[in-house]
């Protein structure tokens, strides 16, 4: 809506020019000029509400929780998922020498082989929750502790992929993830070679959320938790939430590479998964700010885009009309906030005919 202002400002003075002369004021913040030759073409009221700034920005439909995924499997890459595949507890993420490299769930990476005689550990723990989930649990107690019960359910699950019978569990065969993994791009390729510590896929998480690279100054629109209209593609509106908001903010470049201002990211959770599965799908989102309470308002067309700079708006009484000029405040439902000399609620001021 500012952006509309804006553009809109040039237009808003030709037509108060028709309609009277309009007096460059100075810093007393309000002037007067001869009563108008001509009637106003239209009026409109000016009220005291409560109001709440909006604005629409630009984001896009993506996945929660992107990241590069690397094993420590060495040999020839024989197998990879499609682009948009999901991945799932105890399915491979790719396949190396005809090996799977299976995908476990757990927030701690593998950094460690897991065997019989190690130290206990948190890491341990995971596999076995891991392994009872499979179905390899029957004679397994879920502890920190790498037991020979676990030793025998790592076995059978070996068996199970057509992995080597060892009992020990190393990154060649795991990857511990926080949930499901959505195969965003696959760096590996069947044929291609693969070594330790080589990127094999970017995965992210199935969730869908909204993500904005919100201007600075609009920061104050951001509150987590607040809610938010979405327009999807297609032009379907859906409702979301504001769940995460950067502390951080990054500089952005134009097409042409010149420095644009500064954003920080925006992320938004939907109420309902929206139907098309395009990542990076463009939307607009309508955000909301804190709300205005009991503050004058007019309609955003009434305001005069004044020689000298600012804003003004044209006060018509008794037949006669005056611009008076005015500071600006919220933005929202096609309304402005407004302050200045003189003015009251009640008040009639001037509006483009339409």
């Amino acid at each position: 809506m500012r952006r509309g202002l804006a553009l809109a400002g040039g237009g808003l003075l030709a037509v108060a020019a028709a309609w009277t002369a309009v007096t460059v004021l100075g810093d007393g913040g309000a002037g007067t000029a001869a009563p108008a030759t001509a009637p106003v073409p239209a009026t409109a009221t000016i009220t005291r509400q409560d109001l709440v700034d909006t604005k629409t920005v630009d984001g896009s439909l993506t996945y929660a929780g992107e990241r590069r995924l690397v094993t420590d499997a060495s040999g020839t890459v024989t197998w990879v998922p499609a682009e948009g595949a999901v991945i799932r507890r105890g399915r491979p993420l790719l396949e190396v020498d005809r090996r799977p490299v299976v995908l476990m769930y757990g927030r701690l990476p593998l950094y460690r082989q897991l065997r019989q005689g190690i130290e206990d550990g948190q890491d341990v723990e995971q596999l076995e929750r891991n392994l009872r989930a499979l179905g390899y649990g029957d004679h397994l107690t879920v502890d920190d502790h790498f037991s020979y019960s676990t030793h025998l359910a790592v076995t059978r699950w070996q068996d199970d992929q057509g992995l080597p019978e060892t009992g020990r569990v190393d990154g060649t065969q795991v990857v511990f993830l926080p949930a499901a993994a959505r195969v965003t791009e696959a760096m590996a390729t069947v044929g291609a070679k693969t070594a330790p510590g080589r990127q094999a896929l970017t995965v992210s998480g199935i969730l869908r959320l909204v993500h904005v690279d919100l201007d600075t100054g609009d920061q104050a629109l951001a509150r987590k938790g607040a809610k938010v209209t979405v327009e999807l593609p297609g032009g379907a509106r859906a409702s979301g939430k504001i769940t995460s908001v950067g502390a951080v903010a990054r500089r952005k470049s134009s097409d042409r590479g010149q420095d644009d201002g500064t954003t920080i990211d925006l992320d938004i959770t939907l109420s309902r998964a929206p139907e098309t599965k395009l990542d990076q799908a463009p939307v607009e989102v309508e955000l909301d700010g804190e709300p205005r309470r009991n503050v004058l308002a007019v309609p955003v067309e009434a305001l005069l885009a004044l020689r000298e700079g600012g804003f003004g708006v044209e006060v018509v009484e008794g037949g006669a009309a005056r611009v008076v000029r005015v500071r600006t405040g919220a933005f929202g439902g096609g309304l402005v906030e407004i302050s200045g000399a003189g003015l009251s609620e009640g008040m009639k001021v001037g509006v483009p005919a339409t």
